[in-house]
């Protein structure tokens, strides 16, 4: 009997922890770093959309300059404003999730490329031809598609990152902040019009 007690006093040990370990994941223990994670998985989905975008332009571009090439100065808004997007995103700083200056430069930068985009495809109804061609038409769809993902990845991010902001400075979440996770700080959001949220800003689709 003298070997048991402390097998016993183990075994109500181990059921403490267990039982520990439930009621503070019924606390929301981790809710600060499970939100974290889904905030930069919803970023790496915005910055895959964004890059996409940037990769059709040169396509596009060279099929517009066939048909329009007297419109050079919408074609160079438009290459400049990429080349800007590009090196926005390739020198993101590390801290750009908190960082909200940052994320304003990253912004204006896709910004300025999407109103010179939307520029380009009103020259490009001008043009019959353009309009008509199978190059064109197909890039067009593609740009509809990823303007309509770019729109809903952005939406995703700011409602990821307004929970766990929300999370941070609410109660029990503050408090595990305090005591587990004081290195968490909130995360920079994009300021977008909710109309802007709810769909692209460039309509690829005008016949």
């Amino acid at each position: 009997m003298a070997q048991a007690a402390p097998h016993a006093t183990r075994l109500i040990a181990l059921a403490a922890t267990l039982f520990a370990a439930v009621t503070l994941a019924g606390c929301g223990v981790n809710n600060i770093p499970t939100y974290e994670q889904q905030a930069k998985a919803n970023w790496s989905e915005v910055l895959n959309q964004y890059k996409r975008r940037t990769d059709l332009i040169d396509n596009l571009v060279a099929t517009v300059k066939g048909f329009a090439d007297q419109e050079k100065t919408v074609l160079t808004d438009v290459v400049e404003a990429r080349a800007k997007a590009t090196q926005a995103q390739i020198n993101l700083p590390a801290d750009v999730l908190n960082n909200p200056d940052a994320m304003k430069k990253f912004q204006e930068a896709q910004n300025t490329l999407g109103g010179a985009l939307g520029r380009l495809m009103v020259v490009a109804e001008k043009y019959p031809d353009i309009k008509s061609g199978q190059n064109f038409l197909a890039l067009q769809s593609e740009l509809s598609g990823t303007e309509n993902r770019i729109a809903i990845s952005r939406r995703d991010y700011i409602e990821a990152v307004r929970v766990y902001n929300t999370e941070l400075v609410t109660i029990p979440g503050r408090w595990w902040k305090s005591f587990m996770y004081p290195t968490s700080k909130e995360m920079a959001s994009f300021d977008i019009p909710a109309a802007e949220q709810a769909a692209p800003k460039v309509n690829f689709d005008k016949k």
